[in-house]
């Protein structure tokens, strides 16, 4: 599989780091306890297309949102996760 960095160009996957779906970026209000537990615990795990964290470690240390469908590894989008998050 081959991720196209927005600040590094295409590499392999193996210069990644898969950290869990973008819902990491997606925290609770503080004093949630129940989107606290849900956010740190529940976890699902579609096939099919989904919103994923990954971490460019072997390359530009960037923090990435790929958008990929987990069933053909065909990859929609890759984005920046500072320009989601904003």
């Amino acid at each position: 599989m081959r991720i196209n960095c927005p600040l590094c160009g295409e590499r392999d996957r193996r210069e990644f780091y898969y950290m869990g779906a973008a819902d990491y970026l997606d925290r609770p209000a503080e004093g949630d306890l129940d989107g606290i537990h849900k956010y740190l615990h529940i976890r699902e795990n579609p096939a099919g297309v989904t919103r994923d964290l990954w971490h460019h470690e072997a390359g530009c240390s960037s923090w990435l949102v790929i958008e990929r469908n987990t069933s053909t590894h065909e990859i929609h989008s890759v984005t920046l996760a500072s320009e989601v998050a904003k």
